[in-house]
């Protein structure tokens, strides 16, 4: 199975009663249009790939999410305006936000001092605040979904990260996220709350400081120093170390909540001096969240005689450690994933792990893992070895075979993964 990206396609001319302008930008998600009512008003309207549209799991939640998002309020979100769970493309519209995001502000001024760090941290807060009040937890917090408008930074994209997250994909131990903001957690694939947020605040806030909480390198490095190292705070002004390392606390319940943040941040109750000025000259939204394959679009084999149903362009050789035929998965020439999207696989066992996120794939022995490109990768090849096993084999176009096995703590959990893989896959290749 090949697997090309897909040619441009002229935008809609209305999507509901939103006449369309431009495109701002397509992911995981679909694709974001810069629209406007029939009074004026300009929204950003996110409608849902194909693959979603077709899942009903998706859209259960998605009409779920809308619904919870609609009552959000505060001065630091983006408000969820209209939506329509039932179109032939589920859609949600937001009012739109100028204004840069917060990484491309951060490129072009450099880092924050004290004070405004106080004043995006209390912001933030007061956003997680109005976000986990209406029974939300974002998920995917980070530089590039903070807006910073003219009159204070705005979080995007908080009604429909749960949406995405519960579809097949990620209902069973896929990552949803950005490596780096992580919180262990999340990074480990268990279930979070509104404390994975606040451990994203102050991972944004070391960014915005100049740092990196937990360093660079690859996104299976930055998950594991996530887990099992502490943050690097050297670039925090000593005045934030601790309230940053109260927020970056490896158990959820030693974090603070976004209203004792808000203390932490303003101790005096004193108003918070802006975040940033900024005097917007062009029009800048956030990109689409990412998506997730949907549970239906096909079922992959579990049977070895169903193998030979689907028509691989590349087979496994005749030396594959793997003990029987498996699917391979050949990445399209002259395709690459798109590196804005924040899907990710993690599946980790005792001693070894394996990491599939747009940059490519990332396995190994842990502490040993072996990063390759998707420009490198020929095929990939999986297949359960034994009950609680799941052997990996990564082929490079210059010939080699790079096997991994993980172990599974549980049966049922290697079944998700082998139900998981071919969908991750799919979305890359």
């Amino acid at each position: 199975m090949e697997h090309g990206a897909a040619g441009g396609v002229n935008p809609p001319e209305r999507i509901g009663g939103y006449i369309v302008e431009r495109e701002l930008g397509s992911g995981g998600m679909g694709t974001v249009y810069l629209a406007r009512s029939r009074g004026g008003r300009s929204v950003a309207v996110k409608v849902a790939r194909p693959e979603l549209a077709g899942d009903p799991h998706f859209r259960e939640r998605f009409r779920a999410e809308v619904a919870a998002a609609r009552s959000v309020g505060g001065f630091h979100t983006a408000p969820v305006v209209d939506a329509d769970a039932d179109a032939a493309a589920p859609w949600l519209a937001t009012a739109y936000v100028p204004g840069p995001t917060l990484s491309a502000l951060l490129e072009a001024e450099g880092p924050m001092d004290e004070a405004r760090l106080r004043g995006l941290g209390a912001a933030l807060a007061e956003a997680l605040a109005a976000i986990h009040g209406c029974g939300l937890v974002h998920r995917d917090l980070k530089p590039g979904n903070i807006i910073m408008a003219a009159d204070g930074p705005r979080v995007l994209d908080f009604g429909i990260a749960r949406a995405l997250e519960s579809t097949r994909l990620t209902a069973t131990g896929t990552a949803f996220g950005t490596p780096g903001f992580l919180a262990p957690e999340q990074a480990q694939g268990q279930e979070v709350d509104g404390a994975a947020d606040v451990f994203a605040l102050g991972a944004v806030l070391v960014a915005a400081a100049g740092g990196s909480a937990f360093g660079a390198g690859t996104p299976m490095g930055l998950m594991y120093r996530s887990v099992h190292e502490p943050p690097d705070l050297a670039a925090v002004p000593e005045g934030l170390r601790p309230v940053l390392a109260a927020c970056l606390a490896k158990a959820p319940e030693d974090r603070p909540t976004p209203a004792g943040l808000l203390d932490l941040f303003v101790p005096d109750a004193a108003p918070s001096p802006p975040a940033a000025a900024y005097a917007p000259t062009v029009a800048v939204v956030a990109p689409p969240a990412p998506s997730y394959a949907p549970h239906n679009a096909f079922q992959p084999p579990h049977q070895q005689q169903q193998y030979h149903q689907h028509q691989y362009q590349h087979p496994i050789p005749p030396n594959s450690p793997l003990p029987y035929a498996a699917p391979t998965w050949p990445v399209a020439a002259g395709g690459a994933p798109d590196d804005d999207a924040d899907l990710s696989f993690v599946a980790v066992g005792p001693g070894s792990s394996l990491l599939i996120d747009p940059t490519g794939i990332t396995l190994g022995p842990e502490g040993a893992e072996t990063h390759y490109t998707w420009a490198g990768i020929r095929t990939v090849a999986y297949a359960a070895e034994g009950p609680k096993h799941l052997g990996v084999v990564v082929h490079l176009h210059h010939g080699t075979a790079h096997p991994c096995v993980i172990a599974a703590r549980r049966k049922s959990r290697l079944q998700e993964w082998l139900q998981d893989l071919p969908l991750i896959l799919e979305c890359f290749l």
